[in-house]
């Protein structure tokens, strides 16, 4: 706990920096979710409804909702233990159906409306307030406003049902929705604003296209506090419950993150092209390295090791996807299967957290290093909107050090906050009789498997 402290007081110092530099440098933000913006000379055309756009954006968010039910929810259940599955599955689940909710009354305006001081956005818009059929956002200049809030909403579904990753076998089932509504409030909709909605680390000039800090290490680091909070499990699974499920679910949120990381683009365009492309490249070479690594590291290539390394290059493409080469791209898959790895392999026995499915190494670190890389592989000749450290900027580097440092920071200290207040509130952990028996009994009174 020690360490946690220290880790929480050196990056505070960080983030306290990079909010004071944000005040200072200002330059021109990048549109959210990476969409190419036109010289400050080009006459902007009054925004129009495209359908083509418009298509393409409702089959993106149908895919973003796919990778939560039930591409992520088949993945986490298929690694928990068979007495936790169908638990670990519900988490995921209510998550979806809380945030589909919440995302409408307040979620979406204060992460997307009118900035306010670069923390959070107008409450304008609470209830959908003056949105009609008609409507468009600046921020999505081409198709109905309706569309891209349930496109946003998806993101920040997904973003909370990433964490359980971390809390699954012991966490009460109580405690987990009340978790959902206060880390959706009050960590994901300032983030989402600070980055994508004209916040203070858009105006500062960070780059993430579809979601590296706002989703992956924002996500990633309140595992780790949580899983820090929780403590460890009386009883650890060696072999995941049901790797067929796993498979699946992972092969479901390689399809759907084409939606996730494309679908940032906005529209039907080449830059939607280029992140596709980007995703599938780096995803790829991320399960050939992460193989490798673990071939070389424990004398077998495991099927599982397979499915891991393709989720941590999706992460680590993320943010990206849409500012990348091809070729930046592919160190991006590389480097992704390697330091993961050891991040699961190594870093987690070093220090004795109890990451029940690796929401920290893989998402948390994942989602660092794809952040922290875009400030170097980022190609104008890709998105006019980035230009990192091999294309001449090196600033662009410590922009996103600073924004990684800041989320790290605020998803760190607010999630330690969120868990006390639910421990006095209902308890966090079930009692040792529950989980010993499984949370599928003692949560949900079934089982996922009635042999």
């Amino acid at each position: 706990m020690k360490r946690f402290v220290s880790f929480v007081l050196l990056l505070s110092i960080l983030g306290m920096a990079g909010l004071a530099l944000a005040e200072e440098i200002q330059p021109a933000a990048p549109s959210p979710a990476g969409i190419q913006q036109a010289g400050p000379s080009a006459v902007q055309p009054a925004p129009k409804i495209d359908t083509g756009d418009t298509a393409w954006m409702i089959v993106a968010t149908a895919l973003v909702m796919l990778m939560s039910i039930p591409g992520l929810a088949l993945f986490y259940g298929g690694l928990a233990k068979r007495k936790d599955s169908l638990n670990t599955m519900a988490m995921t689940f209510v998550t979806f159906c809380i945030v589909s909710f919440l995302w409408v009354i307040y979620g979406y305006p204060l992460a997307f409306g009118s900035d306010i001081g670069g923390v959070i956005g107008s409450p304008a818009k609470l209830f959908l307030s003056g949105v009609g059929t008609n409507s468009i956002t600046d921020l999505a200049k081409t198709i109905p406003e309706f569309v891209y809030i349930v496109y946003q909403l998806t993101f920040a579904a997904i973003t909370v049902a990433l964490a359980s990753g971390a809390y699954i076998e012991r966490m009460k089932f109580s405690a987990w929705v009340i978790f959902t509504v206060l880390w959706m409030t009050l960590v994901y909709v300032p983030v989402a604003h600070w980055v994508w909605g004209g916040g203070f680390l858009a105006k500062l000039g960070a780059l993430d296209f579809a979601g590296g800090t706002v989703v992956h290490v924002n996500a990633g680091v309140a595992a780790l506090v949580g899983a820090l909070v929780l403590g460890k499990r009386r009883e650890k699974a060696i072999l995941p419950g049901n790797l067929t499920l796993v498979v699946t679910g992972a092969g479901l949120l390689w399809f759907g993150w084409f939606g996730f990381n494309a679908g940032s683009a906005v529209a039907a365009n080449g830059l939607a092209g280029a992140a596709f492309i980007n995703t599938n490249t780096a995803t790829a070479a991320a399960a050939l390295s992460w193989m490798v690594t673990e071939w070389v590291h424990s004398k077998k290539p495991t099927v599982l090791g397979l499915a891991s390394g393709a989720v941590a290059g999706l992460v680590a493409v993320t943010p990206a996807a849409g500012f990348v080469n091809i070729g930046g791209a592919i160190v991006i898959g590389i480097v992704a299967g390697i330091v993961p790895f050891f991040a699961v392999a190594k870093l987690k026995p070093l220090f004795g957290y109890d990451d029940t499915l690796d929401a920290f190494g893989i998402h948390g670190i994942g989602g660092m290093l794809g952040a922290i890389l875009t400030g170097v592989f980022a190609d104008p000749a890709i998105n006019e909107a980035g230009r990192g450290l091999l294309y001449g900027n090196p600033g662009q580097l410590l922009t996103q050090l600073i924004a990684v440092a800041t989320t790290v920071v605020y998803s760190g200290v607010m999630t330690l906050v969120i868990f006390m207040i639910i421990k006095v509130v209902v308890g966090i952990r079930v009692d040792v009789e529950d989980e010993m028996s499984g949370l599928d009994e003692s949560q949900h009174g079934e089982k996922a498997y009635n042999f």
